[in-house]
């Protein structure tokens, strides 16, 4: 018999608190470690057993939750899921947590949040199982390495944009934020437009590609539904909507829409690649990072049919090694690499 995810709520909410305890305690493969009102009462829990998975809250008293994660990430790695409000600070926060090395999130409502917990309890026991698969001592990329690949940083001030008729398409979840900030930022100017769907809430993304557009030195931006895909410039689906790409004479452009999700998801990994398979084909590059579940793979396996070149992440520097390995099953990949070698694939696919 397995192990069961030995799972630390910390929150201050006494109804967070209970919901999420009563959702954990109905899964066979789960327990319900401890539940605290904030980090310094967790920390004294956690002296006696040390959990699989913590619910981290954002905004706590005593200590917030940023802080918390930093130090719990430097004593003791362990994955960690934010639970954030559906707020611009929150999103804002969210991407801090991220960037201090947080697996993944969901997010609840300020108003009317037992309704709302109810209607995300798939959502959260989902989001607790990819966490305690998820590794959480992932290779760093040393300043070494990043040097030959860098922009310098006058370039952030006069970002050029021109348009082209190739494309890239990129398909990333769990880990996904620290992955594309790893690549984008080794990103010279004049790459051929980029379109990339991240697994990410609703409000989410748009603080997501401000946040890598003030540090790379390509333009990042959400989609918006319309727009053509541009030389230097990287477009990121806006969460709670599907994104694909059309051409239109020598062009790209973009479609963002609603509709049921994908694979779980919406935006969609699939729903992009396989717009890409039709509408670039062999102009097109599809890269498959890491993530939680399957989709996307028979996306690029379509890309690939179709003519495009394919790319699939390493599992060693994956953080979640599902989305690629799936991939990498169906035949969809034409060829793995790790983290570290994407930027330089991307630059010979633009410069082949």
């Amino acid at each position: 018999m397995n192990k069961s995810i030995q799972i630390l709520v910390v929150d201050d909410s006494a109804l967070v608190r209970q919901f999420m305890s009563e959702v954990i305690q109905n899964q066979p493969d789960m327990n319900l470690l401890a539940a605290a009102p904030d980090p310094i009462a967790a920390m004294s829990k956690m002296q006696k057993q040390w959990p699989d998975v913590i619910l981290l809250d954002v905004e706590m008293p005593k200590m917030d939750g940023i802080t918390f994660l930093k130090q719990i990430m430097a004593q003791h790695p362990t994955p960690i899921v934010i639970c954030s409000s559906l707020t611009e600070q929150g999103a804002a926060l969210t991407l801090d947590a991220f960037s201090a090395g947080a697996v993944a999130v969901f997010t609840k409502a300020k108003l009317g949040v037992k309704q709302h917990l109810q209607s995300i309890a798939n959502d959260l026991v989902r989001a607790i199982r990819e966490a305690s698969q998820a590794r959480t001592k992932m290779p760093r990329l040393t300043a070494t390495s990043l040097n030959p690949l860098s922009p310098p940083a006058t370039l952030h001030s006069h970002k050029l944009i021109q348009t082209t008729d190739r494309v890239i398409a990129i398909g990333t979840s769990t880990g996904g934020t620290i992955a594309l900030e790893s690549i984008l930022t080794r990103l010279p100017q004049d790459v051929p437009g980029i379109v990339i769907v991240q697994h990410m809430p609703e409000k989410f993304t748009a603080a997501f590609a401000e946040r890598l557009n003030g540090i790379c030195a390509i333009e990042v931006r959400e989609a918006r539904h319309g727009e053509r895909v541009l030389q230097g410039c990287a477009l990121i689906a806006p969460g709670g909507y599907h994104t694909q790409i059309v051409r239109n004479g020598a062009f790209y452009f973009t479609e963002v829409f609603d509709a049921p999700p994908v694979n779980r998801h919406k935006p969609s990994v699939d729903v992009l690649f396989r717009s890409v398979a039709k509408s670039a084909g062999q102009n097109a590059l599809g890269m498959i990072l890491t993530g939680m579940g399957d989709d996307g793979a028979r996306g690029l396996l379509s890309m690939r049919q179709a003519g495009a070149s394919t790319i699939a992440q390493d599992e060693a520097s994956s953080v979640v090694f599902g989305m690629p390995k799936e991939a990498i099953k169906l035949g969809a990949a034409e060829q793995v690499f790790s983290l570290n070698q994407m930027p330089a694939m991307i630059t010979q696919f633009a410069r082949s």
